[in-house]
Parts: C-alpha cells; structure tokens; sequence
C-alpha cells in the first residue's frame, strides 16, 4: 500500500508569502507616507484622500508588474536550467550518473550507497533527480509570476486601504497622530501573522516591520512638513 506523505513544511508558504508581506507592507508604509507627507505640508482632507487613492492605485499596478516581473525572470532561468539538464541527460546519461553519485557522497553517504540511490532516482524520474539536488528547483519553491503578482497587488491594496481609513474617519490636527499610530499598529500586526504563517519568532518579526516602517512615515512626514513650510 502506498504511503500518504502528510506533514505540512511551511516551505510550500514561501512564494506566496513573501509576495503578500512585501506587498501588504508596502501597502501600508508607502500610502502612510503619502497621507502624512501631504498633511504635514497642510494639505486639505480631500488633497491627503485623493493622494492616499492615487497611490493605492498606482502603487498596486507597481507591484503587481514589478513582481511579475520579477518572478518571470526567475522562472525563465528554471525552464533555461532544465532545458539544458534534460540534453544533457540524453547526451552524457552515465556522467549524469557519476554527477549524481558525487553529490550524494558529498553529503556524506557512502560511494555504492550514493550509487545505487542515484540508479534508483534516475531510473524513477532522472530530470527531477537532478533538478531537486543538482539544481535546487522543487515544486514548492518553483517561479509562479502570476500567482506572485496577484498576491503582491492585493495585499498592496489591502494594506493600502488601512491608512486611508483612518484618514476618512479622522480629519485635523488629529490626523498624522492617528494615521501614524494605527499604521504601526498594523505593521506590528503584519509582523506577527508572517512570523506565525512562517513559523519564525514573533518579536523579531514585529520590531523589524515596525521599526523600518516608522522610520519611513517620520522621513516622508518631515520632508512634507519641511516643503509645506518653504512653499
């Protein structure tokens, strides 16, 4: 009876993951900016709202492209890398062979033991063989620029729209202090789902968005703060 492999690795998280907390984050800390930047130079409720959309927007098509992009490019150099192993596995079957062996007894295994374990995977699935442990390619951690970009864009508008929330229910003097704060709220809170998802520490997590997230919203806020005061 075959065996069922059940164990649930949070490597198989990874694409996605990174794309929705690159995306969420950048979300939240670009539009924060934004808004604070516009309302510290004294710009009206509606200039900060029309600012904070028009970065939603663009920000979104950005990542969505940029990570496509990005991924595809990734990808293209699997197919590229395969392509060659699979001629090469048809050109040079038993130096495959030898390849294989060596690697295995480099991670320690015993030469015939190595041999026989490369005989075996080859003859079960050669391409796959040397994709997994000559070229570092899985079906988990294999390029997917589409899935890639939809996760970037979503989560970028989902952070997004958080700030411009708060600047919908807050308008005056209140506004930069309750933007700020409710954003690093959220950024903490981004921290500690992307440590839990990917099983790292919380804390770590958490200061480090928090901390770099603060450090961009107070940089946007004084180069606002320093325009609106020359013009």
């Amino acid at each position: 009876m075959a065996l069922r492999h059940i164990e649930r690795h949070r490597t198989a998280h990874i694409g996605w993951l990174r794309a929705s907390v690159l995306g969420a984050n950048d979300g939240i800390v670009s539009t924060a900016s934004l808004v604070l930047g516009v309302a510290a130079a004294d710009g009206s409720q509606s200039s900060v709202l029309i600012a904070g959309i028009a970065g939603l927007v663009a920000g979104a098509m950005s990542m969505a492209a940029g990570e496509y992009v990005s991924v595809h490019s990734q990808a293209d150099t699997e197919a590229a890398d395969l392509a060659r192993e699979r001629a090469e596995l048809k050109a040079d079957d038993s130096g495959e062979h030898r390849e294989l062996t060596e690697i295995y007894v480099a991670r320690g295994l015993d030469p015939a033991l190595a041999r026989e374990v490369a005989n075996q995977l080859m003859k079960h699935d050669a391409l796959g063989a040397h994709a997994s442990d000559e070229l570092g390619i899985s079906k988990e951690l294999q390029a997917r620029p589409i899935q890639a970009a939809l996760a970037s864009a979503a989560s970028f508008a989902v952070g997004a729209v958080l700030p411009l929330i708060v600047a919908v229910l807050i308008a005056g003097s209140a506004l930069i202090l309750a933007v700020a704060g409710t954003s690093l709220l959220f950024l903490a809170t981004l921290g500690a789902v992307a440590a839990r998802v990917g099983g790292a520490a919380l804390w770590p997590s958490i200061l480090r968005v928090t901390f770099w997230g603060a450090l961009a919203m107070a940089i946007t806020a004084g180069v606002g703060a320093l325009f609106g005061t020359v013009v």
